[in-house]
């Protein structure tokens, strides 16, 4: 049970972080969906499918709504539902959820998927993760306050270090950095306290003990003074879920326009799920003869959490590669990922506290920073020697965050790849799957994004 509750505190900054991205609200953009819905939606889905998990495929993984899909999500469905002209296009991105977690589920029940996770070569898979990783890195800095717009440069440096948000952010990196290089639990979790906590000072304390600091325009027009809302109290009734409980828009998701992104959806699951299991399988002893034991039961519980997810209304649920905390503390059993389920079923008590971390994005920056760091070790496992599998590689590491799109950073990748392959005369090294998906996406931005 205790290594549960490391699981838990390692992946509990999901929490804050989730509602705030698709709300919108850490971005000053809002979606139209509701943060208290969403965070209890995410603590929900968080828990069944972790139990789940734990009961039925007896892995001492944990789920929750993945970094990655959940940008996606608001940067690149959202959007598109958006330029399709639908009045609420987070219902639309929801059912995009919901028809890419069935597909996800058919696959895992059928057993097939194999077959298409083959279909982009590891280079290809490695790629998706370090440029989402930088993506989600950037964003981060910018939410601190740190990275900021510039009409010369497009982006340049904040050295105003003095500002209250700059402090904020510096304080929660610093502490959660120095807590992961030492190995500790929870860091980033730990990070977001430190955060709040000098969130707090700043908030309440400038100007009881410095009206003149308080009152000086790096003060005056920071987050911290325009955004930062105090909560009145620690623990109260949980949120209602009605506001995006089965409001997903499953007929306008199944459209043309949205197919892209339904396919997309089914293979960022897909690879998240399959290079999850597989690092925490051979960290827990679960893979052997070069198999993962049990592995549909674990991928039917993946795939069924995307689906109910969606139902609940937040974005593609999935392992988390985080439970390697727990099983690194000890946990080798389904205990360990019921465990944390249970304490996921527990947070929605604490909603007054979650909705005042989730109003001021620099306390929720450093994690943002932090998982992009994670992220981008994969950047090593690019096949960099063959340029046919390095150039597309490089273009949807690049393209993800220069576009400011994960799906246009995908589409460089995916269009190029079988492409170069084949004019280099090694066509035949790429799945058919891989030259139908190159078709597809070629033909949504000639035809459908070239006319929006």
């Amino acid at each position: 049970m205790t290594a549960g509750l490391v699981t838990f505190l390692t992946m509990a900054y999901i929490i804050f972080v989730q509602p705030a991205v698709l709300s919108g609200q850490m971005f000053g953009k809002p979606t139209g969906m509701d943060f208290g819905a969403v965070m209890v939606a995410t603590c929900l889905s968080s828990a069944l499918f972790s139990i789940m998990m734990g009961l039925y495929a007896r892995y001492p993984v944990a789920l929750a709504p993945g970094m990655g899909e959940n940008f996606f999500f608001v940067f690149s469905a959202i959007p598109a539902a958006a330029a399709a002209g639908y009045a609420e296009p987070w219902r639309v991105a929801l059912g995009i959820v919901c028809l890419s977690g069935c597909l996800f589920l058919v696959l895992s029940l059928a057993g097939i998927r194999e077959n298409i996770f083959e279909a982009i070569s590891p280079s290809m898979k490695h790629s998706i993760a370090v440029g989402i990783g930088l993506f989600i890195a950037f964003i981060g800095f910018q939410n601190a306050g740190l990275i900021q717009k510039d009409p010369g440069t497009a982006v340049k440096l904040n050295h105003v270090f003095e500002s209250p948000d700059l402090i904020v952010f510096f304080t929660g990196f610093i502490v959660a950095s120095v807590l992961t290089a030492r190995r500790a639990r929870g860091a980033i979790l730990i990070g977001i306290a430190a955060s709040t906590l000098v969130a707090l000072a700043l908030k309440v304390g400038l100007p009881a003990l410095m009206p003149a600091a308080a009152d000086s325009p790096i003060v005056r027009d920071s987050m911290l003074m325009k955004q930062f809302a105090v909560a009145r109290t620690v623990v109260s009734s949980p949120p209602p879920l009605s506001p995006t409980f089965m409001k997903l828009d499953v007929i306008h998701a199944f459209t043309p326009r949205m197919m892209p992104f339904i396919i997309i959806f089914l293979y960022m699951a897909l690879f998240d799920t399959m290079g999850t299991l597989i690092g925490i399988g051979e960290q827990a002893g679960l893979i052997r003869d070069n198999k993962l034991v049990r592995a549909r039961h674990a991928f039917t519980t993946d795939a069924a959490s995307s689906l109910v997810g969606s139902l609940l209304g937040t974005s593609t649920v999935t392992a988390y590669i985080e439970s390697g905390a727990g099983i690194q503390y000890g946990g080798r059993t389904g205990l360990t990922a019921v465990t944390t389920g249970l304490l996921f079923l527990a947070a929605p008590v604490f909603s007054p506290l979650i909705a005042m971390v989730g109003s001021y994005p620099p306390i929720t920056a450093p994690a943002l920073v932090l998982v992009g760091v994670m992220m981008i070790s994969n950047v090593a496992r690019v096949q960099w020697d063959d340029p046919t599998e390095a150039i597309p590689a490089f273009l949807i590491i690049m393209g993800i965050p220069l576009s400011y799109s994960i799906s246009d950073g995908l589409a460089l990748g995916f269009i190029s790849y079988p492409i170069i392959k084949a004019f280099s005369g090694r066509g035949r090294d790429v799945k058919w799957l891989m030259y139908l998906l190159s078709a597809v996406l070629l033909a949504y931005y000639i035809f459908v994004r070239s006319g929006m």
